[in-house]
């Protein structure tokens, strides 16, 4: 989409007036004075999450105590979130539980993927990109560390290094949909075709996905996937992760955080393992309830409208971000890592600067909320469920002000999270 550099504020109102994404804006508890762009780091409180947590707190837990694992629907909760996950992802019913965090879903899912390859002794190697999440590549190496079977993690610099990397010795090709850095998105069908003709087994990571962008796992050939449910989903801090097998691989999914909730007959208490039938085999541990219920609140908003919907608005405010951005702040060193084609861009924009940090700090303390990440990227996140057309003007404005007058402290201590 090409904007003419003469877009105005004016433009901006007309275009929120005209968005039929405007109204679930309301259902969300948005700061007066903040324009929220990290919501693909953490996103913004639904407004119904804070009658939802006293409601858990002060009635199933105060009032029902224990009974409520039957009473409230606390035991089957991370089955039920899974299934009203599933449309966002392209999944199926009973196949997704929300559960756990992202990195032990990912152990999880690496673990089985490696399970299933076991008879092909002379694949031994998992691909990944150097620039994925860190957690992922450190849960990868820990795995294939305490397995010791000689598994070794290969890192590829950039994915057009894929073809080469993916060969006869490859178990696993694990990758990110959405790249957490730079905001480019893959093509999960080409990728899992290509994985999939030489043998390989696919894990996908879609922290950055979910929500954000359409996601069609089972059309793609995808065979695992994991994915977070506090960014785009508006889970909580902290909320559970998901963890997605499909159908055809349940019956001989196998990963060895063997817990109870994972049991045949977890009540029976006996003395050794028999997995569960179904995604219920990918569970492990007691669920955190309170903060698993409120998961709910933000697949409530979703339920109201659809990703494409999403994802036409998500391309046009991002759109709309590079424009102002390259034709408002042109002079000052940024530089744009996200990709301009819309097919290759997730929902968030990264833009480099020398004084990267410094820069972000501003922004902060003028009230547009973004994130900082090395080296030198400035993140922005555009979550349609709440980000206007606006918020984008104002937030470039902001920006431009700053850029113009140097005002960023170069010498400002770091904080602990970034």
């Amino acid at each position: 989409m090409t904007l003419s550099i003469k877009t105005t504020r004016q433009d901006c109102l007309e275009r929120d007036a005209r968005d039929p994404l405007a109204p679930l804006r309301d259902q969300f508890d948005l700061p007066a004075g903040v324009i929220y762009l990290d919501g693909n780091s953490l996103g913004a409180r639904p407004r119904a999450a804070l009658a939802r947590a006293t409601d858990v707190i002060a009635r199933e837990w105060g009032a029902d105590l224990i009974r409520s694992w039957n009473t409230a629907g606390w035991f089957e909760l991370p089955k039920r979130l899974g299934d009203r996950l599933a449309p966002i992802v392209g999944a199926l019913p009973g196949e997704i539980v929300v559960t756990d965090t992202t990195s032990v879903n990912l152990f999880k899912a690496l673990a089985a993927a490696l399970d299933l390859q076991r008879p092909h002794a002379e694949r031994k190697v998992i691909v990944t990109e150097r620039s994925n999440f860190p957690t992922d590549i450190y849960m990868a190496e820990g795995l294939a560390r305490w397995l010791d079977r000689g598994y070794q993690v290969r890192l590829i610099e950039d994915v057009t290094e894929l073809d080469a990397a993916v060969g006869a010795d490859t178990a696993v090709l694990m990758l990110t949909h959405v790249n957490y850095r730079t905001g480019r998105q893959l093509d999960m069908a080409a990728v899992s075709a290509m994985a999939r003709a030489r043998g390989a087994v696919t894990v996908w990571d879609l922290a950055h996905s979910a929500g954000a962008v359409p996601v069609e796992l089972n059309r793609d050939g995808a065979d695992f996937a994991v994915g977070c449910t506090y960014k785009y989903l508006n889970g909580g801090p902290g909320a559970p992760a998901f963890i997605w097998v499909p159908r055809r691989h349940q019956e001989a999914f196998a990963q060895p955080l063997s817990g109870w909730w994972g049991h045949a007959e977890p009540f029976a208490m006996a003395p050794s393992f028999a997995p569960a039938q179904g995604i219920a085999r990918a569970l492990c541990g007691t669920q955190p309830i309170a903060s698993l219920a409120l998961v709910e609140c933000g697949l409530d908003v979703f339920a109201q409208t659809s990703m494409p919907a999403i994802r036409a608005k998500s391309l046009a405010l991002t759109d709309l971000f590079i424009e102002l951005v390259e034709t408002q702040c042109a002079g000052h060193p940024l530089g744009l890592v996200t990709p301009r084609e819309q097919a290759q861009r997730g929902s968030h924009v990264s833009f480099t600067h020398p004084h990267g940090y410094a820069v972000m700090q501003a922004l902060i303390a003028r009230g547009v909320i973004g994130d900082y990440r090395e080296p030198a990227i400035m993140r922005f996140g555009f979550t349609p469920l709440y980000t206007s057309f606006t918020d984008v003007w104002d937030a470039v404005a902001i920006l431009r002000a700053i850029l113009d007058g140097q005002a960023y402290d170069t010498q400002a201590a770091r904080s602990a999270v970034t």
